[in-house]
């Protein structure tokens, strides 16, 4: 049988002889080394979206890698592909680290410089216990990944624009179509989803930060149910409690909530910290969240540009969404597309902040009115998102999560793009896009 190996190496000497060795293996068949935590992750992905078949029995990893540590990278894709087998590539042989690769999922260690022998042995080894969990655990074609739930980041392009609101409803709006949903706030000096929600728990994200293995129990003593099913796991009281918070302890949270939860929204406010970046950079779905005007898509562009920089976030898999819309602005999505170079979400949320005035000055955020267009605007977004589960009479053919949720969007709901032919709305805009050419 074919062993399928995918080497993570971001030295191009090491991925040199990695390769070179890795096609004298009897039956091997290595693919092109991937050079960063973030291309292993987006491979293993994409093969599993097209058929779980096409994922490889064997991941290698560098100790090198970046940017996430190695350590870090081999829990990430043991939690989310844990029929793979993950060997790491170090030459430090201490017990310590030994035990460190174990505790994060590994199924072996290779030692440098490589050695032939040793190298066949664990890819061997790795490989076979691949294919005795994919046996065992398969059902028909379909193979066994484990658990891994849909993580989504909502972060503003600068301070109120809308990020909270837009986090907290659409994690409603998952729990309410049937999702097991996570809220987490992220925005550690600002936090404030407790306030929105009228919740006031002792436990926060900070308690945590200091736990090496996360369990089930550990988790649920920090998170706190909230009335309308949300789970909760929200910012520390005191602003200055979040340096506790590292990017590796984020991480671990991270995975440990993806392993527990269908669908885990994050609220990562405007301020880059190392924590959200971590969140940022490991969610499936990263919105960023901005106003129709000048100054907040100033922000915007800023925002991606320092994702860009510190290889957190292409641009292109960044999602804008635009609050506060209305037809007549001088911004338009089109616009803010060509600016960030991101891409935008097809749904706008409508400027109607009266609608939601009682409702967050009351902390009850949850008991918005159906009919508020902000409302039914929202958790339309939800549904192009993905995270609104469909119920079985309700699908048919290729419908997608937007389509599913049609009841929630309407002429009143939400407003998308303008339509060509508007020749108000249409002349502006395209005079306002040509003078920022």
């Amino acid at each position: 049988m074919t062993t399928r190996i995918l080497p993570a190496v971001g030295d191009v000497d090491a991925a040199r002889s990695v390769t070179t060795l890795l096609s004298q293996l009897p039956d091997a068949e290595p693919a092109t080394p991937v050079t960063d935590s973030t291309q292993l992750i987006d491979a293993l992905a994409r093969l599993a979206g097209e058929s779980l078949d096409e994922l490889p029995e064997v991941v290698l990893v560098h100790e090198r890698i970046g940017p996430v540590p190695a350590l870090e990278l081999i829990r990430e894709v043991s939690l989310r592909f844990p029929a793979i087998g993950v060997v790491l590539i170090t030459a430090d042989v201490t017990p310590g680290l030994f035990s460190s690769a174990m505790e994060s999922g590994a199924r072996g260690v290779v030692t440098l410089p490589l050695s032939y022998e040793e190298l066949a042995n664990r890819v061997q080894s790795a490989a076979q216990w691949s294919t005795g969990v994919r046996r065992h655990l398969s059902t028909g074609n379909e193979v066994f990944t484990g658990p891994g739930g849909t993580v989504i980041t909502v972060s503003g392009a600068k301070g109120g624009v809308g990020s909270t609101v837009t986090a907290v409803q659409i994690a409603l709006a998952a729990q309410t179509s049937g999702r097991n949903v996570a809220l987490v706030d992220m925005d550690l000096q600002a936090g404030d989803i407790g306030s929105y929600l009228d919740v006031q728990f002792r436990r926060s994200i900070v308690d945590l930060s200091t736990i090496t293995d996360i369990s089930p129990r550990v988790l649920s003593d920090a998170i706190f149910t909230h009335g309308t099913g949300l789970s909760l796991l929200l910012a520390p009281g005191e602003g200055e409690s979040a340096e506790e918070v590292s990017d590796r302890s984020a991480r671990q949270i991270v995975s440990a909530l993806r392993s527990r939860y269908e669908v885990v929204i994050i609220d990562c406010g405007s301020q880059l910290q190392g924590a959200s970046a971590a969140a940022i950079e490991m969610a499936d779905t990263a919105l960023l969240v901005t106003t129709p005007d000048v100054i907040a898509v100033r922000g915007a562009k800023r925002l991606v540009r320092m994702w860009e920089r510190l290889q957190i976030r292409k641009a292109e898999e960044t999602v804008t969404l635009v609050n506060r819309f209305t037809r007549n602005t001088e911004i338009q999505p089109p616009l803010v597309e060509k600016i960030t170079g991101t891409r935008m979400a097809e749904t706008a949320i409508p400027a109607n902040f009266k609608e939601l005035q009682n409702v967050v000055d009351a902390g009850r955020l949850h008991e918005l009115d159906s009919k508020s267009t902000v409302k039914q605007a929202l958790w339309a977004l939800a549904g192009e998102l993905g995270i609104v589960k469909v119920p079985e009479k309700e699908k048919n053919g290729a419908k997608s999560g937007a389509k599913a949720v049609a009841k929630f969007k309407n002429d009143r709901g939400s407003i998308g793009r303008p339509r060509v032919g508007r020749r108000d709305g249409d002349s502006r805009n395209r005079a306002t896009t040509k003078g920022a050419s």
